[in-house]
C-alpha cells in the first residue's frame, strides 16, 4: 500500500511494527538513529515517515525540522511522550499526525491511511481475498465463490474497507468517518442498514453470520469462515 520509513530506536518496538506493517501491505524500511533516518528519507524517498522522538543521536523534533528543510514527506510522530506541551511543538514543527505508545500495527496502519488519503498518495491494494470472498478495487468488483455480488457502490466501500484489515473489529463511528466521510457526528442505523443488505447478499444473518460478526457494544469484523 505505501512505502513507510520507521525511525525507531526500540530494536523491540521496530521489529514488531515493521513485521506488523509488512502483513498489512506497506513496504517498510527502518533505522534507529535520526541521521541515519534522514539518510534514508532522502536516498529512498518512502511515501511517509513514522518518527519516534526519544533517537540516541539526536531529538526527533530537531530532525523533523531537518526534514522538513529538505522534504515534504508526511510525518507520522509516535512516541511515549504524551500532552499539549509535547504535542504542539510537533505539530507546530511540521509533523502531519502524532499518536502515542502505546500503540497497535492495525492503529499505526490507520492513522497512515489517513495521512496519506489527505494528501492524495493513498496505494490501494487492488485484489483483497478473505475466505472465498474476492474484491477488486480496481474495476469496484466483488465475488463469493466466483459469483460476482451486485452491490451498491456504498456497499462495496464498506465491504472493502472492512476486507482490508479482516478479523479487527471496525466501529460504526470508524465507518462513518473513513466510508461515509462523516467525521463528527453521523447515524448509526445508516451503518446497521448497510450491514443488513451486505449480509443477505452474502447469503448470511446477524444470527447466523458467516463473513460478517457483530461484537456486541464495539463493532464488526469480516472474517474467513474457514
Amino acid at each position: 500500500m505505501a512505502d513507510i520509513l520507521l525511525i525507531e530506536d526500540d530494536v523491540t518496538i521496530r521489529t514488531a511494527l515493521s513485521r506488523g506493517l509488512r502483513e498489512l501491505g506497506h513496504a517498510v524500511s527502518s533505522s534507529p538513529t535520526a541521521l541515519d533516518g534522514l539518510r534514508l528519507a532522502v536516498q529512498d524517498r518512502p511515501d511517509l515517515i513514522v518518527l519516534d522522538l526519544g533517537l540516541p543521536d539526536l531529538d526527533g523534533v530537531d530532525l523533523l525540522r531537518m526534514l522538513r528543510a529538505v522534504s515534504k514527506v508526511p510525518v507520522i510522530v509516535a512516541t511515549a511522550r504524551d500532552g499539549d506541551a509535547e504535542m504542539v511543538p510537533v505539530l507546530d514543527a511540521g509533523a502531519d499526525d502524532y499518536v502515542v505508545k502505546p500503540y497497535s500495527s492495525a492503529q499505526l496502519d490507520a492513522r497512515i491511511r489517513a495521512v496519506l488519503r489527505r494528501g492524495g498518495q493513498v496505494r490501494e491494494r487492488q485484489e483483497l481475498a478473505v475466505g472465498a470472498l474476492v474484491l477488486d478495487a480496481k474495476a469496484r468488483t466483488a465475488a463469493l465463490g466466483g459469483v460476482t455480488l451486485d452491490l451498491t457502490p456504498r456497499e462495496f466501500d464498506v465491504l472493502h474497507y472492512l476486507a482490508e484489515r479482516p478479523g479487527e473489529v471496525v466501529t460504526k463511528r470508524e465507518l462513518l468517518t473513513e466510508v461515509w466521510q462523516v467525521p463528527y457526528g453521523g447515524a448509526d442505523k445508516t451503518v446497521d442498514v448497510h450491514l443488513s443488505w451486505l449480509r443477505r447478499k452474502l447469503g448470511e444473518s446477524a444470527a447466523s453470520p458467516r463473513y460478517l460478526h457483530t461484537v456486541r457494544g464495539v463493532g464488526v469484523k469480516l472474517v474467513d469462515p474457514s
